[in-house]
């Protein structure tokens, strides 16, 4: 994990109205910043106002080219940011746009990990078969944008422990971990097991048992 020494500084603030396929719609604010520690464009996406007193709501959601944009069944990423952008609306918080295509991976070889999944390998299996890491994220620019916004505590909208536990060693204080939905499908219920197995989603394996892949 590299060194969480210096400071990220807002770039810009911009408003942008979202508007989903299913006829939701919300303003929001978009932020870019200067001095992230990898050097990626992640973006915070700034989702209503917190009452006073009140904890965000934050979601660091990964860039998912193919479930975001083109609504791949293949995984869950699609329904969770659609999710995450209404429940932090309401609450009021923020959505941090990660570009980490594939945990990290990049696009292509997410798609070379794909082919092997058809092939029966698990996701994590099929990563770490193209000699990759099973998950290559790193949070500390997550946590150098939520510095830079001014949060330093938060309720965070996951079902992954590790985005907690990173975030808590960057000197994040994370109140508490909010569950996501289940969005289970037949083509995506493999892939949701393993993040039950592998590590330790909290998503109900029992409910996930009852599906099967087509």
């Amino acid at each position: 994990m590299p060194d969480f020494t210096a400071a990220a500084t807002q770039r810009a603030r911009v408003r942008v109205p979202l508007r989903f396929h299913d006829g939701y719609r919300v303003d929001t604010e978009l932020v870019t910043f200067h001095g992230l520690a990898d050097g990626q464009e992640h973006v915070a996406v700034v989702l209503g106002d917190p009452a006073p007193g009140t904890t965000p709501l934050v979601r660091l959601h990964s860039e998912c080219l193919t479930g975001d944009v083109f609504g791949s069944a293949r995984c869950d990423c699609g329904p969770q940011l659609r999710e995450a952008v209404e429940r932090i609306a309401e609450r009021g918080g923020v959505l941090l746009y990660l570009r980490q295509e594939g945990r990290g991976i990049g696009l292509y070889n997410k798609l070379d990990a794909y082919a092997l999944q058809d092939q029966g390998l698990d996701t994590y299996a099929a990563n770490a078969a193209l000699g990759l890491p099973e998950d290559a994220r790193d949070y500390t620019a997550a946590a150098q944008m939520l510095t830079a916004l001014g949060i330093g505590e938060l309720d965070l909208l996951s079902n992954n422990p590790d985005k907690a536990d990173q975030l808590r060693a960057l000197g994040i204080d994370v109140r508490d971990r909010v569950p996501t939905g289940v969005f289970a499908t037949p083509d995506n219920v493999r892939y949701l097991r393993a993040k039950v197995l592998q590590t330790q989603h909290t998503l109900p394996l029992g409910e996930l048992a009852g599906l099967n892949a087509g």
